[in-house]
């Protein structure tokens, strides 16, 4: 009996570390992103080694490759465009490629939320947990038609809209969306707050108060 738990432990933990490490290998691998810097270092050709920022088009001026689109390639695919490129005017150039500085991942939230800016993405943020760290919806956002553009490329993006009305509730939950680098999520105001202050300004007690029409 000890021993046949013991086979169903072991083969359950191969299972996990199984199923950990092809979880590991379907992570995209990181994008190079504007303001990371790369060091360039050719073994055979020492001089035209350097470090390089990724300008804000996306463009690194490189020594012997001149400048090259790197933005939105892993540090392997921009290698061998490199290579390439240097092998025009290099015989056979062996190069190491490092990633010595990058910028950390992050959303864009704004509209009708507390605290409106630039949050840190961390793994598997979701909108609305992007929401909730810009401080939650303000009264008056309107929570059902959250808009979350998403930037593909240099000329395409797409837009997302969800409603996250009552997201905290389990059957809601595949309303949500995870997020990606860069995103921007954008909560509008609700219509409708307009009317509610007017309505509040017209109220019955006060129905024609000059401090009331003062107010508004």
């Amino acid at each position: 009996m000890k021993k046949g738990m013991k086979f169903l432990l072991i083969a359950f933990l191969m299972a996990s570390a199984a199923h950990a490490d092809d979880q590991l290998h379907k992570r995209p691998r990181y994008a190079l992103h504007v303001g990371d810097v790369i060091d360039l270092s050719y073994r055979l050709t020492p001089e035209y080694n350097q470090s390089v920022t990724i300008q804000p088009d996306g463009y690194a001026s490189l020594n012997i490759a001149g400048n090259m689109h790197l933005e939105g390639l892993t540090l392997d695919e921009a290698h061998d465009l490199i290579v390439k490129k240097d092998s025009e005017r290099l015989n056979d150039p062996e190069l190491n490629l490092i990633l010595s500085s990058f910028q950390r991942p992050y959303v864009v939230v704004g509209g009708e939320v507390l605290q409106p800016g630039r949050i840190d993405l961390r793994e598997n943020m979701t909108a609305m947990q992007a929401v909730v760290m810009a401080g939650g919806f303000k009264l008056s956002a309107k929570d059902t038609r959250i808009v979350v553009f998403r930037h593909i490329n240099a000329d395409m993006g797409e837009v997302h809209e969800l409603n996250l009305h009552n997201i905290n509730k389990t059957e809601k939950l595949e309303h949500d969306m995870v997020l990606q680098p860069g995103d921007m999520l954008l909560v509008p105001a609700n219509k409708l707050e307009h009317f509610s202050r007017y309505m509040r300004a017209f109220s019955f007690s006060e129905s024609f108060s000059p401090q009331a029409l003062a107010a508004y």
